[in-house]
């Protein structure tokens, strides 16, 4: 293999990975397409591909700091427009495949997107939400044109440029679109190619969206950094989770906890084991079984950890060592500076929950904060703390526990009542494949609490008996006051449990009862 002239320290963009990789015979990408057929794409390939992406943006009206809207399944033609995009500066505003007509009025318009980019099967859907002056090119355009193109001219790349508009998958009607800059997507991938230990060997399976930053950050970023490999998938299959792992030489691979659970449930073969992969990274958590059975089952190493849309680097991780505590989002990375403080903006003391605040500077180490949104962003990011809303609490070693997101604890006569904590409660119950734990209306006490169930294959929902485990493991004022059955939990495109429609479920019953 050739060695290239200059080292990946040089780069101010993705882009910039992108064309120094290229220089080697070094492979970038493999996807499995939706027929089930693999496209292998080397680095000099993409970089191929990606100019000519951008003279095809190029043509269309885009120029330096226009909006790309990207509606977009996971597979090459995302990639491309990602790197086409970074290569003249545009900024990618990529959404949810699923977004309806509705949503995506909302992104379109808040975005000013120029150019919007859309899967041929979802063309209706985009037109129906398109102001009249953006222009839709549909994947089948986009992949007739792109090879006729000339390449287009990439101009000078600039770490501070803002490079994506992720908008949050929050459960709000308007979400906020975090601004994301290159020098964010240099620091993401660094941070994580170095705790990953990521060389040019390393493949990362991608099965979330990308759409999202976890699959953007944690996975394609570390492999640009190091020169390594992705292979991604068109969707995510917990049938065929196991064999995409060994058919395409993953080493490494990121989930959450919903897919994890949702692979779990799947036939064990005698093969699972037969892969490569070395280490799993995931968020959200699993029960300490579930934990064990994935390891065991895989042959492989899950390490837990946190981050968000806003944070870009994770700020916690576990160790790659038998240190790691499945129950714990792991120690702060080396040079993350991080806070809990309570209700009065005050460190609270050692080993008491609190509100998690994260240090960087804006547009670096923490993303640059709300598109067009000053206040959210004055109030969110506020002195470069970046506030997430999350609740955590710190041990003597150094590892932080997640407690539960501030909007999701729970008032009941006058005490906090983490969801998460009954949750973990209730999850490991011989019978309960998940749950969720939501507060409901209570004239008594403020809020009782309510646990929607969703039950293994072939155990029997037994509500007295959910009350009986939780009366021996949790305090009185923390025993769920009513459980539910579910087939399954409303989520996000990314497995977050959406339960703002559960509460408003509730809120229903006690409205109509």
């Amino acid at each position: 293999m050739t060695e290239p002239p200059r080292t990946p320290a040089d780069a101010q963009s993705p882009f910039d990975l992108i064309r120094h990789w290229a220089q080697t015979d070094h492979p970038f990408a493999s996807y499995e397409l939706p027929d089930g057929s693999r496209l292998d794409v080397s680095y000099a390939e993409q970089l191929d591909r990606s100019m000519r992406t951008a003279g095809v943006l190029a043509k269309n009206g885009v120029s330096t700091g226009d909006r790309v809207h990207v509606h977009l399944p996971n597979g090459p033609q995302f990639l491309d427009v990602w790197c086409g995009a970074d290569a003249i500066g545009a900024i990618i505003v990529p959404t949810n495949p699923l977004a309806s007509s509705g949503e995506l009025e909302h992104f379109l318009g808040d975005s000013g997107a120029v150019v919007s980019v859309v899967a041929d099967d979802l063309v209706d859907v985009v037109r129906a939400a398109l102001p009249d002056d953006v222009v839709l090119i549909s994947s089948s355009e986009l992949e007739s044109a792109r090879p006729t193109t000339s390449p287009a001219e990439p101009v000078a790349q600039d770490r501070s440029a803002l490079a994506a508009i992720l908008y949050t998958s929050g459960t709000t009607s308007l979400p906020k679109g975090v601004m994301v800059t290159n020098a964010n997507y240099l620091a993401v991938g660094r941070a994580c190619a170095e705790h990953y230990r990521v060389t040019q060997e390393d493949r990362w399976l991608i099965v979330l969206p990308f759409f999202h930053g976890n699959a953007q950050y944690y996975c394609t970023m570390s492999a640009l950094v190091a020169g390594a490999s992705i292979a991604v998938m068109s969707s995510f299959s917990a049938s065929n989770w196991g064999r995409q792992a060994r058919e395409y030489g993953a080493t490494l691979a990121s989930l959450f906890g919903a897919p994890i659970r949702m692979i779990l449930a799947q036939p064990e073969n005698d093969d699972d084991a037969d892969n490569a992969l070395r280490t799993v990274m995931f968020a959200q958590g699993v029960s300490s079984s579930q934990y064990a059975d994935f390891e065991r089952r895989f042959g492989t190493m899950l390490i837990h950890g946190y981050g968000m849309t806003e944070t870009v680097i994770p700020p916690t991780l576990n160790p790659l060592s038998d240190d790691r505590r499945p129950d714990s989002m792991g120690n702060a990375l080396p040079g993350m500076r991080l806070r809990i403080v309570g209700e009065d903006g005050t460190d609270v003391a050692p080993g008491e929950p609190g509100d998690l605040l994260v240090y960087g500077e804006m547009g670096e180490g923490i993303a640059a904060g709300y598109w067009q949104r000053p206040d959210a962003t004055a109030e969110t990011f506020a002195g470069n703390w970046l506030h997430t809303g999350d609740v955590v609490r710190l041990d003597p070693d150094g590892f932080y526990y997640f407690v539960d997101r501030s909007k999701d604890m729970i008032k009941r006569a006058g005490e906090n009542v983490a969801a998460a904590e009954v949750e973990a409660v209730i999850n490991e119950h011989p019978a309960v494949f998940e749950s969720a734990a939501v507060g409901a209306p209570d004239e008594m006490r403020d809020e009782m609490i309510v646990v929607y169930v969703v039950l293994n294959s072939g155990a029997q929902f037994d509500a007295d008996d959910l009350t009986a485990w939780s009366r021996e493991r949790l305090s009185k004022f923390r025993v769920p006051s009513r459980f539910i059955e579910a087939d399954e939990l409303p989520r996000t495109s990314v497995g977050k449990i959406r339960k703002n429609v559960l509460r408003d479920e509730l809120r229903g019953d006690s409205t109509s009862s």
